[in-house]
């Protein structure tokens, strides 16, 4: 199944709209765009949706079985309208048959009727019978003193936003318009929704424009109007988001499919499973700093070791693109052998071990290396991996914009257990060497993030009631498009570190510094990645906006109610941004509800980025500790320091003639607690976040078959 949906529109059946321009010029000499639907393609395409005509033939379930979404545009007669196509506008039974039963299985069907339904020759009605609705054959009009008529003109109706207004299918949209339009007639339908109706003041008043309904595993939109998708109109008001959320909606986020988990021959091979055994015994004899102190243990490490070095050796072949690597490795281990098992050091091989320079999707890597796993095991004991690069086409163009030769997107194949916990990084840094050389590589686990941040939205969305918008629903339904996701937003945060105003070393890693330092470094890369990633969405980058849901989700659900809360820099930069939206009206906690008004998210996340990097260039005509106050205040303007904190008394109180070290140790463990939003929200996703270590694309409920 494709990342994206795959529509479908039916052109066959005499249809009143073209997906070419160059036909609709000749269907409608006159205002080629009356007749056009061009654009409405363009900006399904814009969002990674692959739009297909189905110009000739039947619809039979061989047409239908590759989509996701089939789109029936105003199929009129001849006489009526000026038209396209081989077949009559009529569907026949079989036809009818096999549109319900692709819907009842799990398809999308999206129709866009018209006014005077009854006057065309086309039997959607009969169709539409099947879901439990009806077009009503009428032309609303809306009354002059109304306030509901679009441009002055009385048939061109402003619809009335419906249920969830601004949320889920209607999330970022706030006026449509509906040009000569029917009515919806949902009185037989079991389970629809009304995305808007007319006025009080229309003829007919408050009656269903735009609805939604589901049926069997399937889903089915209906517009009253076509019009509002037509070239002359679909950039009018908000209708291309209303049009972009339905599709998107309709196509279900289930049929995005659940898991993409690496496979690999290598994973069933005997080789990989003795040295993956052995690795796993020997970790066992190593102290936190991977010494075997124990000489009585001495001769089964001798043995064990012997045994990586065979298994490796067997499995180099695989791997030829890490010979370089494959033959320091063993060199290190005898070394380490000779030393009487003593601290290890790795330098050579992971200096002989280049990643990076054979960034290819689905490439593999064999990894050894005496190593902690960061956010996992703190020893640095022997682990083991099979891994795979993600390094499609379209991420490899947007690494030519955002020049970051070091980065790596990478898969778990199969690993020992020191990745069975949160870690999802493979760094460089964290293997056992004599001294600390210039890296050149650093790896992101795309599929553990993405698995992690499904599970944790899912749960949240569930519990906060929060509607998700259409392609956010997605996002949570595809691990596939989550964890390339990732790829892009890890791309961009990672190369951010390096760039812009900085006052200090960029990471704030190797110096001693209040947390809430590292939290406002973290964060700003964040956000500047969710600004690029809007400036991406306008030129049509297919992941660009689900890289703003995955940098707002994951900041607000799973970051403050992650880890322990003694120094978490990375929920400190979560809570900042709660409640930084917040305050700027973009998000709203009512009725025990979860909301979000997503026309203001991205302006007020963007301010957000421009507050902290108007700190940050401030900061250099600062003295350190100066910069340290300066965003202290800046934090705690927003989140509520601890009661009992010296920092929040402000300078008089901190003891500034002395070192750093005093400054830094005065910080309560837990300088910013939790809001009782997030209190609560802690207790009550407790499991579900404890069940997210060691999780991967391959964990069961995340795979297709149960997704």
């Amino acid at each position: 199944m494709s990342v994206f949906p795959k529509v479908l529109v039916e052109q066959s059946h005499s249809s009143a709209w073209s997906l070419s321009r160059e036909v609709a010029a000749t269907m409608n000499p006159a205002n080629p765009a009356d007749a056009s639907l061009a654009r409405a393609a363009e900006v399904l395409t814009a969002r990674g949706l692959e739009v297909r005509a189905h110009s000739s033939g039947a619809l039979t379930q061989d047409a239908l079985a590759e989509h996701d979404v089939l789109v029936i545009a105003h199929p009129a007669e001849a006489r009526s309208e000026r038209v396209m196509g081989d077949l009559p506008p009529a569907l026949d039974e079989s036809e009818l048959d096999a549109v319900e039963a692709y819907v009842r299985d799990g398809g999308g069907l999206v129709v866009l009727a018209e006014c005077d339904q009854d006057s065309y020759g086309n039997n959607l009605n009969e169709l539409l019978g099947r879901f439990g609705l009806r077009v009503t054959s009428t032309l609303v009009h809306e009354s002059a003193d109304g306030g509901r008529r679009h441009l002055g003109n009385a048939t061109w109706v402003l619809g009335q936003p419906g249920e969830g207004l601004g949320q889920g299918l209607l999330a970022g949209v706030d006026q449509m318009c509906f040009y000569r339009a029917g009515v919806v007639d949902v009185s037989a339908a079991a389970d629809a929704t009304v995305l808007a109706r007319t006025s009080a003041t229309a003829y007919p008043a408050g009656q269903p424009l735009a609805v939604a309904t589901r049926y069997g595993a399937g889903r089915v939109v209906v517009l009253a109007d076509s019009d509002l998708v037509g070239d002359d109109s679909i950039d009018e008001l908000d209708n291309a988001r209303l049009w972009t959320n339905v599709v998107t909606w309709a196509s279900g986020a289930g049929r995005a499919g659940g898991a993409a988990a690496a496979t690999s021959e290598a994973a069933s091979a005997p080789e990989w499973l003795a040295l993956k055994a052995a690795v796993e015994e020997l970790r066992l004899l190593q102290t936190k700093d991977g010494s075997i102190e124990d000489a009585g243990q001495h001769a089964r490490a001798g043995e064990l070791v012997a045994t990586m070095k065979t298994q490796i050796a067997a499995l180099a072949p695989r791997f030829p693109h890490d010979a370089a690597y494959l033959e320091a490795l063993p060199v290190d281990l005898d070394r380490w052998v000779e030393s009487g098992f003593a601290k290890p050091d790795f330098l050579d091989s992971l200096m002989a071990f280049r990643p990076d320079l054979c960034r290819e999707d689905q490439i593999e890597h064999l990894v050894v290396f005496p190593m902690y796993t960061q956010n996992g095991n703190l020893d640095r004991v022997f682990e083991a991996l099979l891994i795979s690069v993600q390094w499609p086409d379209w991420l490899a163009k947007v690494e030519e914009t955002y020049d970051n030769r070091m980065f790596l997107a990478l898969n778990f194949i199969d690993f020992t257990p020191g990745y069975a916990t949160n870690s999802a990084v493979l760094f460089p840094e964290t293997v056992a060497v004599r001294e600390v050389p210039k890296f050149s590589w650093g790896g992101i686990f795309c599929d553990r993030e993405g698995a992690r941040f499904r599970r944790v939205v899912s749960a949240a969305a569930d519990l906060l009631s929060l509607q998700l918008p259409p392609d956010a629903e997605r996002l949570v339904g595809s691990q596939e498009l989550a964890q390339s996701t990732f790829a892009m937003w890890d791309l961009i945060h990672d190369r951010t570190h390096s760039h812009g105003d900085l006052p200090f070393d960029p990471f704030m890693i190797k110096q001693r510094m209040p947390f809430w330092m590292y939290a406002l470094e973290e964060l700003r890369c964040d956000l500047n990645t969710f600004r690029q990633a809007v400036d991406l969405e306008a030129q049509g980058q297919a992941y660009a906006r689900s890289v703003q849901y995955a940098i707002l989700f994951d900041r607000l659900f799973r970051f403050p109610i992650t880890g322990d809360r003694v120094r978490n820099y990375d929920g400190l930069g979560g809570q900042l941004m709660f409640a930084y939206l917040h305050r700027g009206d973009a998000l709203r906690w009512t009725d025990n509800k979860l909301s979000f008004d997503w026309r203001r998210v991205p302006k007020v996340v963007i301010a957000l980025c421009e507050d902290v990097e108007r700190l940050y260039r401030s900061g250099i005509d600062r003295s350190r500790v100066g910069h340290w106050l300066a965003s202290y205040e800046f934090v705690s303007s927003y989140v509520a320091p601890h009661p009992a904190s010296t920092w929040a008394k402000g300078a008089q109180a901190l003891p500034l003639d002395g070192p750093p070290k005093g400054l830094t140790d005065l910080a309560q463990p837990d300088e910013f607690p939790l809001n009782v939003f997030y209190e609560a929200l802690r207790k009550k996703m407790a499991d579900v976040i404890a069940s997210t270590s060691g999780i991967t694309a391959s964990t069961p409920e995340l795979t297709k078959e149960n997704a």
